[in-house]
């Protein structure tokens, strides 16, 4: 049973349940630096780009993955997209496999690297894997959202962080998705001294398809709340949002009960295009998606940064 990240992680003051959990937070931080000393580091023979984040689900890695994929392409640099299986992520590996082939897909994150170097790629992108501590990477790219941050600052099970802010200074660059916030970014060069900070927006592709229609919107993704705003932000019209756990697999019932109650209230059903590749392709009727291009605001220098690593 998968379960929503709890409220006490988002809140900037400390509370007493986060308090209570923050010994346990030290022993884990304890027990990943000793990891860390002891664990041996495997070099590929192809430059390793890494995205991933330390805050936990939500920051908008993978359509960057994509992104990053698309510009490297567009150089005829042939990469390929790394994806480690897990069994409650299908669907990133399913949207990743709907825009491009150029993907590998392993249980281990190196034995999919030396798989695409057989395959004659010359670049691997790795989505997510910052904590793989097996892998030797040319580039690590962090990002975050500009809406949960860093939520409460501190590191699991205490608050949303598989690792406290101050380690960032061992990556390259930050990406931050959404508006534009300094003071964040001043918070990440005084800890950190990164000074490499770039933004990403989403933008619909498809949002004039259901303008001026009245909509059902559900999500089980990171963080739900981004992805109703952004349907705000486009002027389409929620009248019922559902929320599920990130990951989260529909059942037969749990869609019989989304289409019902869109029915009940004469509405059209729209989620992610996460969501909908998570989904059986029998429940796929009667529901839509949003579907969302990234860009990257300086995309140019963007580039040449990841172009120095390579």
């Amino acid at each position: 049973m998968k379960i929503s990240k709890p409220k006490f992680w988002e809140n900037n003051d400390k509370t007493i349940l986060s308090l209570l959990f923050y010994p346990l937070s030290l022993l884990i931080k304890l027990l990943f630096t000793t990891k860390n000393l002891i664990t041996k580091k495997q070099r590929a023979s192809i430059p390793i780009i890494c995205v991933g984040n330390i805050y936990i689900g939500g920051t908008g890695k993978t359509p960057l993955t994509i992104k990053i994929h698309e510009l490297i392409k567009k150089q005829k640099r042939n990469p390929a997209i790394i994806k480690k299986y897990y069994k409650n992520q299908k669907d990133e590996i399913n949207l990743i496999s709907d825009k491009t082939d150029d993907i590998f897909v392993d249980k281990s994150r190196f034995n999919g690297i030396n798989n695409s170097i057989r395959k004659g790629y010359k670049i691997a992108i790795l989505d997510d894997g910052l904590q793989d501590l097996t892998i030797e990477k040319d580039l690590s790219i962090v990002c975050f959202s500009s809406y949960q941050l860093i939520g409460n600052g501190l590191t699991v099970p205490a608050g949303p962080l598989r690792e406290s802010l101050s380690s960032v200074g061992k990556y390259n660059i930050i990406v931050i998705n959404g508006p534009e916030n300094k003071d964040f970014e001043k918070k990440i060069i005084d800890i950190s001294g990164v000074k490499n900070i770039f933004y990403t927006n989403y933008f619909p592709t498809n949002a004039d398809k259901f303008k001026n229609k009245k909509m059902l919107a559900f999500a089980g993704i990171g963080n739900p709340e981004n992805f109703f705003r952004t349907l705000e932000k486009n002027a389409i019209i929620i009248e019922k949002k559902l929320a599920f756990p990130d990951h989260y697999n529909y059942s037969k019932k749990d869609i019989a009960k989304i289409k019902n109650m869109a029915k009940d209230s004469n509405l059209e059903i729209i989620t992610t295009e996460k969501d909908y590749f998570r989904m059986d392709n029998l429940y796929r009727n009667e529901i839509d998606y949003l579907s969302i291009k990234v860009e990257i605001t300086d995309e140019n220098n963007f580039l040449n940064e990841i172009n120095k690593y390579l």
